[in-house]
Formats: structure tokens, C-alpha cells, sequence
């Protein structure tokens, strides 16, 4: 239906958007961090928007499988985001900036596989 691939390509949107919050933040991270756990972030955004990308293509049969993996992939940066938070590394705005976005995100791919469940 037109309504579910608008809330699809708004999944990517938003991973899109949260990546873009991230890549603002990057600079501003000391340089000691910045190559390290930072760029693991990064890495693991670019994944999340390549996996994500690659489930909205995929066919209904393998999609749950490849929403699981982008799920996955976005818990890893969470954890990532918040040891960086813990370990002073984010501020409290940059934490909660991104953090809210992440949040968003993972309620939109939790929606996305629940409406993929055979009724």
C-alpha cells in the first residue's frame, strides 16, 4: 500500500537524518576519540543506512530477517553513543540530540517488522 511505503522511505528519512545529527558531532569530539569509538559510530551508521536501504528493496520473505539485522545494528549504536556519553566524550546535548532520534528510529523498524507479522 502507498501509505506503508511512505512510512518505509520515512525510516530512511529519519536513519538518514540521525546520521546526518551524528556527522555534525564528529568534529566536535576530541581527537583522541575521534578515530576510535567515533568513527566505529560512524561506520556502524553507515551500515545501518546501507542495511536499511537493501530491506526496502528486499523481498516480503527475507524483509523481517534484514529489519532484524538493521535493529541489531542500531542497538550497537546506541550502546556505542551512550559508553561515548558515559565516557564524556558526547555533552549532554550532543547525547540527547542524538539519542532522541536513535529512539525514534527504533520504534519506527520495531513498527516496520511488526506490520510484516502474518495477522
Amino acid at each position: 500500500s502507498l501509505s506503508l511505503s511512505a512510512e518505509k522511505s520515512s525510516i530512511l528519512h529519519r536513519i538518514k537524518e540521525s546520521y546526518l545529527v551524528w556527522i555534525n558531532i564528529m568534529p566536535h569530539i576530541p581527537k583522541s576519540n575521534r578515530y576510535s569509538i567515533g568513527l566505529r559510530i560512524e561506520n556502524k551508521f553507515l551500515d545501518l543506512l546501507e542495511i536499511s536501504y537493501t530491506a526496502y528493496f528486499t523481498q516480503k520473505t527475507d524483509k523481517a530477517e534484514k529489519i532484524s539485522d538493521c535493529i541489531f545494528i542500531l542497538d550497537v549504536i546506541k550502546f556505542l553513543i551512550s559508553t561515548a556519553w558515559e565516557g564524556k566524550i558526547l555533552t549532554h546535548r550532543q547525547y540527547g540530540e542524538i539519542a532522541l532520534k536513535l529512539d525514534e528510529v527504533g520504534k519506527m523498524l520495531g513498527g516496520w517488522k511488526k506490520s510484516l507479522k502474518p495477522i
